[in-house]
């Protein structure tokens, strides 16, 4: 399916009219659909798998900015900290060390996402209270990361009162983030919301939406 460019301008000037960033999902997309939605003037692109963005990395223009959106695992992290924009799935001290150790033989200072499990399901990743309040009390000591704010997901349902009560959630993690005082804090993103439910999550307080199937189509399954 060809990029929708109604759609585009449409979602891109809604969104930015509610100061909020839109991130595109490219996973198991072709670097031409990029590039298509690339030109539309989109700069933000996400992957889910670490061989998949390193690949369209180094394909596509050098001023996209690389979210990783997957579930990252720790002897994964050197092939994506050279140059990745934002790691939205931080769920382990452990692997939030590993980011902070490859990001210092690389000289610079990595951005992460602390992602917090606010959905019914289990499968999904995520941080529950006691351990994000753990991370954070460690995390004052890892001086090459730099804690941009949270992520989550919210239930696949649609109970529209579930998602929106999850999302409510997670604003209030997010707003006692902000007051916390860890020296390498800058508390400004709160990832949640996807295609179908970005709506909700915006109006619950998201400030960074991932969407894919609206920009690129539905994804044929693997």
């Amino acid at each position: 399916m060809a990029i929708n460019e109604q759609v585009y301008y449409r979602l891109n000037e809604t969104l930015k009219a509610e100061k909020v960033t839109l991130v595109a999902v490219s996973k198991v997309k072709p670097a031409s659909d990029i590039q298509s939605l690339y030109n539309l003037g989109q700069r933000d692109f996400a992957e889910n798998y670490v061989q998949e963005l390193v690949d369209k990395q180094s394909r596509l223009p050098a001023d996209i900015r690389w979210h990783f959106i997957g579930h990252l695992q720790s002897n994964k992290v050197k092939y994506i900290v050279p140059f990745v924009h934002l790691i939205h799935g931080v769920d382990s001290l452990s692997l939030l060390k590993e980011i902070n150790k490859q990001a210092a033989k690389n000289n610079h200072v990595t951005d992460c996402l602390l992602q917090v499990h606010i959905a019914l399901e289990e499968t999904k990743f995520g941080l529950d209270e006691n351990e994000l309040n753990g991370i954070l009390q460690n995390a004052g000591d890892l001086k090459n990361i730099r804690i941009k704010g949270l992520m989550g997901m919210a239930s696949f349902s649609d109970d529209e009162e579930q998602v929106r009560q999850e999302f409510r959630q997670l604003k209030v993690c997010y707003d006692q983030l902000s007051r916390s005082e860890i020296t390498n804090l800058q508390c400004e993103t709160l990832s949640m919301g996807m295609s179908g439910d970005y709506k909700i999550a915006v109006e619950e307080g998201s400030n960074m939406v991932r969407i894919g199937s609206l920009l690129f189509g539905s994804r044929n399954p693997t």
